[in-house]
């Protein structure tokens, strides 16, 4: 694929979110975008305002006659979550059409650029935010692909003047993120998930070290210490690999407190020890992120006081650790948490920030395979609130699996003050119930709540 050959872009599920921020890309750079995707949302709504033409019917006819008629020009990409049998998906296919994955276009994109790529099974969009921030905040040139809405930027994207830096979110789903090569790799987690996908945790281990080894030669590799054991850090001998970590690594947090509501540490390293670090989006594991990302952008910002301007001046990322509601008497967070090892994440953070305080979460389980592999973890992280409301299963892209429902995680936690609702249901329990501090849990639709539950509170 050469860009100066295109004319047309065409997705198929551009409202996705890694899939807007790449046809963000190619329609700032003067490619004619358009796209298909099964339901109108915020996303989709916001890339028509931006001049992209969406349809939202699975019809042959609604794509652009130029793309049918100039084949050889016309870049095609879809996501995997699209089902096979979708029309448009089967007309590009028999009429010979080469399709790409957002994957494969995000690593033709980079090759030939510096690239920072952050990989892990949770924290990726966090670190990533955070690096593009951090250059951009210190002047230095830089696109990113991230994986949510960046709350500086209002946008997942963010475009350099020359494009010579990318920051990606390097996804592990269908082994995707195998597409890049990059100069300096981070990987934030590697706990079990995906096995839908993977089958196994060795399975998804052996992606993660595959993906170590597409590290450019004399790159480097920033990894979470108590990841560091599981995988093969330096398999071809020409890379430089750092740990960091809150309880070890070569790259920690030192002073590590609490304090109106923020996070205050030292960086230290052993090339560096940078002090005065407040991060506003809140949490321990955000703290690990911000490590990370620190490390990867020390050798192009030399500046101590451009960083610590730069992640004090952070403001996360839309349902990371967001506060929609935060006052003296009501603190209401929303949150992407899906994942056992997130949600533990989470609600310690969360408790350590409000010790004096009962702590209800609305929780949404998402996939029924994921429900089903980590019924455990789901039923000890969860019982660390003080109250959960139990929503039912969130399926995306699956189909029911007997005996899987929410019931089975309530069944297994040890805390006894839960309810389980159906989503169109839940808004009943605040007629006679205002918590103090409230979350909403889950990486499904239970963002859709969010300004309901809001204004039920700010009316009370």
């Amino acid at each position: 694929m050469k860009l100066e050959h295109i004319h047309s872009v065409y997705f198929i599920g551009i409202g996705g979110i890694g899939m807007s921020a790449l046809a963000r890309w190619f329609h700032a750079n003067g490619f004619a975008v358009t796209g298909y995707d099964k339901t109108s949302t915020v996303l989709t709504e916001k890339l028509i305002d931006e001049g992209i033409a969406i349809h939202f019917e699975d019809n042959v006819h609604l794509i652009p006659e130029k793309v049918k008629l100039e084949k050889t020009g016309a870049l095609i990409i879809y996501t995997p979550a699209v089902p096979k049998d979708l029309g448009e998906y089967q007309f590009f296919v028999e009429n010979g059409y080469e399709l790409y994955k957002r994957s494969q276009v995000l690593g033709l994109l980079t090759e030939s650029k510096y690239t920072i790529a952050v990989a892990g099974t949770h924290g990726k969009t966090t670190t990533s935010s955070m690096i593009a921030h951090l250059l951009k905040s210190a002047g230095v040139d830089c696109s990113a692909f991230v994986g949510g809405i960046m709350t500086n930027y209002d946008s997942n994207l963010l475009i350099g003047i020359n494009n010579d830096v990318m920051v990606v979110e390097a996804d592990e789903f269908d082994r995707s993120f195998l597409t890049l090569h990059p100069d300096v790799a981070i990987i934030t987690a590697t706990d079990a998930d995906h096995l839908d996908i993977y089958g196994s945790k060795d399975s998804l281990k052996d992606s993660f070290n595959a993906f170590i080894k597409n590290i450019k030669a004399n790159g480097k590799l920033f990894i979470e210490e108590k990841v560091a054991h599981e995988l093969e850090l330096n398999p071809n001998g020409n890379i430089g690999v750092e740990t960091y970590g809150l309880n070890g690594g070569s790259i920690t947090a030192d002073h590590l407190n609490i304090a109106a509501g923020k996070f205050t540490f030292e960086y230290k390293s052993e090339k560096r020890n940078i002090t005065g670090f407040e991060l506003v989006m809140p949490g321990f594991h955000n703290v690990s992120n911000a490590l990370a990302a620190l490390a990867s952008v020390s050798e192009s910002v030399e500046s101590d006081g451009a960083l610590v301007k730069g992640l004090n001046s952070y403001q996360g990322v839309k349902r990371r650790f967001e506060y929609i509601i935060n006052a003296e008497d009501l603190v209401f967070i929303d949150d992407y948490a899906h994942h056992p090892e997130e949600i533990k994440a989470l609600l310690e953070s969360v408790k350590a920030l409000y010790p004096n305080k009962k702590i209800t979460a609305i929780f949404q389980p998402h996939l029924f395979t994921r429900t089903r592999d980590f019924v455990d973890g789901f039923a000890e992280s969860l019982s660390l609130a003080d109250e959960v409301i139990l929503l039912d299963i969130y399926p995306a892209r699956e189909l029911p699996i007997q005996g899987v429902t929410a019931e089975i995680i309530r069944e297994k936690m040890t805390l006894k003050n839960v309810t389980m609702y159906i989503k169109d249901d839940v808004l009943a329990y605040f007629d006679k119930q205002t918590p103090e501090v409230l979350l909403t849990v889950g990486a499904g639709n239970i963002d859709t709540l969010v300004s309901p539950i809001k204004h039920l509170l700010e009316k009370k």
